[in-house]
């Protein structure tokens, strides 16, 4: 059971307007803003707020500006939904940022009158296979589906399917498939160019195979990209291909530091970034005096670990309610296959530092 979140003031205003539609208490068209807002004792702009939420849900139609707002005919329980949600590979309670999109996801939509399942098994339990995925997809029907993280491979198949797909996060670069998530090359850039300042020459980044293959994504390619225009050759060093297994990993990290050491990792997901702190305090190697550490996501525990560590940071807000109103608009019929993203920010923690050639590691 994931812990219960407290509703903002908008979402008890939203919850209490959408019983009242449900229960029939106004008909044809709701009160206007003025008058609901002096009854439920609300800013109009809290007010505001709330009637926005559930025009994302289909339970009201605006009329235009100044106008009050049309009730759709038996509100959200006309046409309901059965929303299949695909995770990428480790259970919800391994990756507390995604686990917290997805609950709030799943809140709102049941809010919204719809039924919101999880697939019996990730992405990574079926081994990525795109045969036996298609196969669990087709064992269990859904009116739309949410991806997270899916490979290129398995984005196209869901957009050459009539299902409606929504992409939480994952490569759909051309690809006519609805997608949101934070757009994280600008940042990328951001971190790479930063470390580039401080000296940085041997900067690894160390993503999934699907991130980097059949060729590098939009991010990757960014990261590659600011090191090329800094004069840097790049290659496999740079973005290495490994086994993601726990051992695949524990074995890239004597790779990397047993030859030619990196002065500065960027990771993505935060379980590897633990494991990678947890590899340089057994090798004795200081962050970020002998190298710097990036995690491309953000985790509470960062802001406890002496130095905190430098990552980046976004708001999931936006992505959720993307999400909410996209189903929304799959309940009335619209096609939505629109790409919106949001912009991330690079934290500097103290994690990073200057490439100082007087304190190098030396290989053991």
């Amino acid at each position: 059971m994931h812990p219960l979140r407290r509703l903002s003031v908008a979402e008890q205003v939203a919850a209490h307007l959408r019983a009242g539609l449900l229960a029939g208490r106004w008909s044809g068209v709701l009160p206007g803003v003025a008058r609901l807002a002096a009854e439920l004792d609300v800013s109009p702009a809290t007010l505001q707020v709330a009637l926005r939420q559930l025009e994302a849900e289909g339970l009201l139609e605006s009329r235009g500006r100044g106008c009050s707002r049309t009730i759709q005919p038996q509100g959200a329980a006309r046409g309901a939904l059965r929303v299949g949600i695909l995770l990428f590979d480790a259970p919800l309670d391994e990756q507390p940022k995604t686990s917290q999109v997805l609950y709030q996801i799943e809140h709102d939509l049941e809010a919204a009158g719809h039924q919101v399942f999880f697939a019996k098994q990730t992405q990574g339990q079926m081994d990525f296979d795109i045969g036996r995925i298609t196969r669990h997809i087709g064992d269990n029907p859904a009116d739309a589906w949410i991806v997270v993280s899916g490979s290129r491979d398995l984005l196209e198949w869901f957009a050459a399917q009539a299902v409606p797909c929504m992409a939480l996060f994952g490569r759909t670069e051309g690809l006519q498939l609805a997608r949101t998530g934070p757009d994280m090359a600008p940042a990328f850039r951001v971190a790479t160019r930063r470390l580039l300042e401080l000296g940085h020459r041997r900067i690894v980044l160390i993503v999934r195979r699907a991130r980097r293959k059949p060729s590098p994504g939009n991010v990757e390619q960014a990261f590659l990209d600011e090191l090329s225009a800094h004069g840097i050759k790049t290659g496999d060093y740079h973005l290495p291909d490994w086994e993601e297994t726990p051992d695949g990993y524990a074995s890239l990290l004597e790779s990397l530091f047993s030859h030619t050491p990196p002065t500065a990792l960027i990771i993505d997901e935060t379980p590897r970034v633990i494991a990678a702190m947890g590899f340089l305090a057994r090798r004795h190697i200081l962050v970020p005096e002998q190298v710097s550490l990036v995690s491309s996501d953000y985790d509470a525990s960062f802001l406890w670990s002496q130095p905190t560590v430098a990552h980046i940071r976004w708001d999931s807000l936006p992505i959720i309610r993307r999400v909410v109103r996209w189903v929304a608009a799959v309940k009335l019929g619209r096609a939505d296959r629109r790409t919106l993203n949001y912009p991330p920010e690079f934290v500097a923690g103290g994690s990073i530092g200057s490439a100082r050639s007087g304190k190098a590691i030396h290989p053991s």
